[in-house]
């Protein structure tokens, strides 16, 4: 009578052998352990980069892993912990530390939620949960101004010296994305073979969006013409076969900022800044010269 209390509680489905092999202990279940299923989940992403699912997908699931991790740690104090301990307090206090302990933005801790939740999709089909933790609960993005440089500011990034080789790699990344509208992902992956010439022997970026898989044209504007040139022959382009010694975005956005107070412009900018900055089909495009370094 215990056991089929139990089982009524749960919503499981009741039958006469159900209750005998739990009376008789031949219903034991393998503990899933949370963080083992976001890893087997992670090796499969890693198999499909660039089959099927985008590096920049592959990296986001990384880091929610790596935050889920933390959060196991701080929260219960330990490596690891059964799915089926996974419940609504769960969600909301790892919300609650994604914005407080790791200072998230609330668009960002709703990106690592939301990657979160394929986990608990995974763990509810395989019957690992028996409860979807995320019932009535609602994370929506919050609708962002994007920041973008005017052409003045622009100008004055590409005349300022810059000595530091770092920071002179950051804005040449930068000021090739204003004038090519690329996202910081794509031009990180950006190889000779996307480079073409149409009839007339002018030059575009022919290549698909790593986001969204669409096919994008680009003319290649002289300024951004002559950045490819002076990373011609870079060590870490000859190596990975790119076209510009891209860092990683974090390192990217810190000092782009320091950039930014150099060269006495008070928006805060990001590489996502220099998408929306896109000169490619500006007016005063030919008036915006690259000069030497």
């Amino acid at each position: 009578m215990q056991i089929h209390r139990e089982m009524e509680i749960d919503r499981e489905k009741i039958t006469a052998q159900k209750v005998v092999d739990k009376y008789l202990g031949r219903d034991v279940k393998p503990v899933i352990m949370l963080l083992d299923l976001f890893r087997e989940h992670n090796e499969k992403c890693r198999k499909l980069s660039g089959n099927g699912m985008a590096p920049a997908t592959v990296k986001r699931y990384e880091t929610s892993l790596r935050h889920t991790e933390a959060f196991i740690q701080f929260q219960f104090g330990k490596s690891d912990i059964p799915v089926s301990e996974v419940d609504h307090k769960f969600i909301t206090d790892y919300e609650f530390y994604l914005r407080s302990e790791r200072n998230c933005c609330h668009n960002s801790a709703v990106k690592y939620l939301k990657n979160f939740g394929k986990i608990v999709r995974i763990a509810i089909v395989n019957d690992y949960l028996a409860k979807d933790p995320f019932a009535n609960i609602r994370f929506k993005f919050e609708e962002t101004d994007p920041c973008f440089l005017s052409e003045d500011e622009v100008q004055s990034l590409i005349d300022k010296p810059i000595a530091i080789k770092r920071l002179a790699v950051v804005r040449d990344t930068f000021v090739f994305q204003c004038f090519t509208g690329l996202s910081f992902s794509d031009v990180k992956g950006l190889r000779s073979e996307h480079i073409i010439s149409d009839n007339d022997g002018a030059l575009w970026i022919r290549k698909k969006r790593q986001k969204t898989g669409n096919m994008c044209n680009i003319p290649l504007l002289d300024p951004a013409r002559d950045i490819l040139d002076r990373y011609k022959y870079h060590p870490v382009c000859l190596k990975n076969g790119v076209l510009l010694p891209v860092i990683s975005n974090q390192k990217m956005n810190a000092y782009l900022q320091e950039l930014a107070d150099i060269c006495g412009i008070t928006k805060r900018i990001s590489s996502h800044a220099g998408r929306h900055s896109n000169l490619s089909f500006g007016q005063k495009t030919s008036e915006l010269h690259i000069g030497n370094f």
